[in-house]
């Protein structure tokens, strides 16, 4: 699977093992999936293209780099929410689009309630970002609504994900790279991910 990435940092990893303790409570698991967002989405743009600027420094020219590519981050909602403000400490210039999928319990497939998207695509590369990569539907079906929106280039960016998650998504978009701090190997019988971390949502906002 050369299309999925799962982060070896150890701050990654640190901070990881403190999002899954039971202990953790929702501040700092905010906090903490704002940190790890942070550094998830700094591996994930490693390839944004770039052109030379001359800036004047206090003593003198330098040669430097500017972005050439605008990014949109597009959170799943609810859980995806909090990752868009480590996404922000990277790319404080991003455009924010909002996709609203449930999950049917019974089911356990996505249910569309929510699409905040322009007419058309005003980025040229979307991070989408959802926390959890589980059965994989909602991260299906959001890549497929950008993919009829007309974006050009699409990642991936989730925290934790289980192997079946993988599996379905990099089989639907295999075109589109997947950025993650870990894969767990199975799911529950109620779609979650086994050890994971629980509900993230939950546990993000104290719902729980």
């Amino acid at each position: 699977m050369a299309q999925v990435f799962v982060s070896a940092h150890p701050l990654v990893q640190h901070k990881l093992a403190l999002l899954r303790d039971e202990r953790t409570d929702p501040k700092k698991f905010r906090e903490l999936v704002r940190e790890i967002s942070t550094l998830l989405v700094y591996e994930a743009t490693a390839d944004l293209q770039t052109e030379s600027v001359l800036v004047q420094t206090p003593l003198g020219r330098a040669t430097g780099r500017r972005l050439l590519e605008k990014v949109g981050l597009i959170p799943i909602l609810r859980a995806g929410l909090v990752m868009v403000e480590g996404a922000w400490q990277m790319l404080p210039g991003a455009e924010v689009w909002h996709i609203g999928l449930s999950r049917d319990e019974r089911t356990l497939q996505p249910v569309e309630y929510y699409s905040r998207l322009p007419v058309s695509p005003t980025v040229d590369v979307c991070l989408v970002l959802d926390p959890m990569l589980a059965t994989g539907g909602s991260a299906v079906a959001a890549v497929d609504i950008l993919k009829r929106w007309g974006a050009r280039r699409i990642k991936f960016v989730g925290i934790i994900a289980a192997w079946p998650g993988v599996n379905r998504f990099t089989q639907a978009h295999p075109d589109v790279p997947v950025y993650l701090a870990a894969i767990d190997d199975q799911l529950n019988e109620a779609g979650y991910i086994v050890p994971g971390l629980g509900d993230a949502g939950d546990r993000m906002f104290g719902t729980g």
